[in-house]
């Protein structure tokens, strides 16, 4: 369960309906469990944390925290779940190596598809560095090259093109068109207003990396 304010006083009071409600429907937070972070705004400094309580307990401050399995940080950069991702996929990539070296070269291009091109909410990247996002794409590649026994300097675009896959950035873009066609159709009303809202920094991202 998550709760957003945008002051500490908010966030106090829908812990107050949260404490009613476990109240009138016996119900028990584990308040070992919870935890809170503060985001920052630009240019301004947070340094204090709040004092943050449930069931009269306190409740621990963490500068990032894992969300549907992706990684939310206080300072909104996506350069931790990024990685995330980069080790699952290093895990991934490894067991197809490991387990089906001896498969046909059409059994290991299903396997990849399937294992290696999810890129787990990589649409959502929208505010990270250029290395984190290079780290991810050798990685991509370097698991190809094993698992197909490749030369470990062929050129990545001659070999994609080659077994006719798509590459990192081509990933990235398909699920990207993918994400803008989902909330330009969305009826939500949060998401018609970001959709709406064409002269965001989101949507220039967005766009910037589809073109």
């Amino acid at each position: 369960m998550v709760l957003l304010s945008p002051t500490v006083g908010g966030l106090r009071e829908l812990l107050a309906i949260c404490e009613r409600y476990a109240a009138e429907h016996g119900l028990a937070y584990n308040v070992k469990k919870c935890e809170y972070t503060v985001f920052g705004a630009p240019g301004k400094c947070q340094d204090s944390s709040p004092y943050i309580t449930l069931n009269g307990k306190s409740i621990k401050r963490v500068n990032k925290f894992k969300y549907l399995g992706h990684v939310i940080a206080e300072d909104l950069k996506d350069d931790a779940d990024i990685e995330r991702e980069r080790r699952a996929l290093a895990i991934r990539g490894n067991m197809l190596v490991r387990r089906f070296y001896r498969c046909s070269e059409e059994v290991k291009l299903t396997l990849f598809k399937a294992y290696c091109q999810s890129f787990y909410t990589g649409s959502l990247w929208v505010d990270h560095t250029k290395r984190s996002l290079d780290i991810l794409r050798i990685q991509y590649n370097n698991i190809f090259r094993m698992l197909l026994g490749l030369p470990r300097f062929c050129s990545a675009s001659g070999m994609f093109a080659e077994y006719q896959t798509d590459g990192f950035h081509a990933i990235i873009r398909k699920k990207t068109v993918s994400l803008i066609n989902r909330v330009r159709d969305s009826h939500n009303s949060i998401l018609k207003t970001v959709a709406d809202d064409l002269t965001s920094s989101l949507w220039k991202c967005l766009v910037r990396r589809v073109i």
